[in-house]
């Protein structure tokens, strides 16, 4: 048996155990056979052990102090499948990075400075940056809070989040494909790629009215053919090549909104259907929004301002705001902002048994 430190966390609506790197072997093969055994990848209950059976609690944080000028750390985030012993490092979680703060400040990675800290963070995963604001009153982390957000029970101290330089994050280009909209065959989508590489498209466009439940769009097969098809197109245009065994480009289904929002979306990891929104997910479809000439701004024609600085977003489990802002000499570049929130389950160390090979 071996004995791994670890720190399991909330953050925002995912779950997942929290690493230093210096904590995991050096090997990217070593490293991924031990975290598949640490969460008991291959079942779907992920049984033997402490992941939680889902997408959205199968998730892994490594968290390392960063030689780059403009980040205290450095987070890589892991996606550990949870039938299939396979993980993905290609995309970023913008919920389990909620959490990056606050360990890494408990970690003495980052000193506590003033009521508020904030972390600078680089994502390895996309090299790009955020900044996590965590309250820190009295020079330590402070969980408890009055914040709400919507897939998680109860209130917490609020995490704001800034994503600095989101767009073209994993393929250079805020519209890979050089368009803001394409048509794949008789279907107008939307590729971008703003904090995740997404597809989205119209849901009444695949016989959906957009407000179904995440088990009513998973029961529905043929239509989770049609839109992995849809998907797998996307991953060629995009530049990202056959995306089969990867896990971009998120598809994402719009719809007007049912609550007051500004868009109602549901959103897939990709072949189940999330159960509330990434935060990822959230920056792309809100610049969207503001971008002429995509699916969402179509939709919705004058109705929805050019210059919109705050859009809801009405998901499965409530909605999530996030606050647009154009920085830049021309104005023309979109830095986005979320309010979510953390939680420090328990610290201690996981036990793994001998790990096995990853198939391949």
């Amino acid at each position: 048996m071996q004995r791994i430190p670890c720190v399991l966390m909330r953050g925002g609506t995912s779950k997942g155990p929290v690493f230093l790197a210096s904590d995991l072997p050096g090997s990217t093969q070593e490293r991924d056979e031990l975290l598949l055994a640490i969460m008991g990848s291959g079942h779907e209950l992920e049984i033997d052990g402490i992941g939680g059976g889902s997408p959205q609690t199968s998730k892994v944080a490594i968290v390392s102090p960063s030689a780059h000028p403009d980040a205290d750390v450095d987070y890589l985030f892991v996606q550990v499948m949870v039938s299939q012993r396979r993980v993905d490092t290609a995309p970023n979680c913008g919920n389990m990075l909620c959490a990056v703060g606050p360990f890494a400040i408990e970690q003495g990675l980052v000193p506590a400075s003033g009521a508020v800290t904030r972390v600078r963070i680089r994502n390895l995963n996309t090299n790009t940056f955020v900044d996590s604001e965590v309250q820190t009153p009295d020079g330590k982390v402070r969980y408890e809070g009055d914040t709400a957000i919507d897939g998680v029970p109860g209130t917490a101290a609020p995490i704001k989040l800034t994503f600095l330089d989101a767009a073209g994050s994993k393929t250079g280009k805020l519209f890979p494909t050089g368009q803001v909209l394409d048509w794949f065959d008789d279907i107008p989508v939307t590729c971008i790629d703003m904090a995740m590489p997404m597809l989205i498209v119209e849901a009444s466009r695949l016989g959906k009215r957009g407000d179904e439940s995440p088990a009513e769009l998973d029961a529905d097969q043929d239509f989770l053919r049609r839109l992995e098809a849809l998907r797998l197109r996307a991953g060629m245009a995009m530049g990202l090549g056959d995306v089969s065994d990867k896990v971009i480009p998120k598809p994402v289904l719009v719809s007007t909104p049912r609550a007051g929002g500004t868009l109602q979306v549901r959103y897939f990891m990709p072949s189940n259907c999330h159960r509330s929104l990434a935060i990822t997910g959230s920056i792309g479809l809100a610049t969207a929004c503001v971008s002429e000439g995509s699916v969402i701004s179509r939709m919705f024609g004058e109705r929805l301002p050019r210059d919109l600085e705050q859009v809801r977003l009405e998901h499965p489990s409530g909605a999530i705001e996030v606050a647009l802002a154009r920085t830049g000499a021309d104005g023309k570049t979109i830095r986005a902002a979320v309010i979510r929130t953390a939680r420090r389950l328990f610290s201690g160390e996981v036990y793994v048994p001998a790990v096995q090979r990853l198939a391949g």
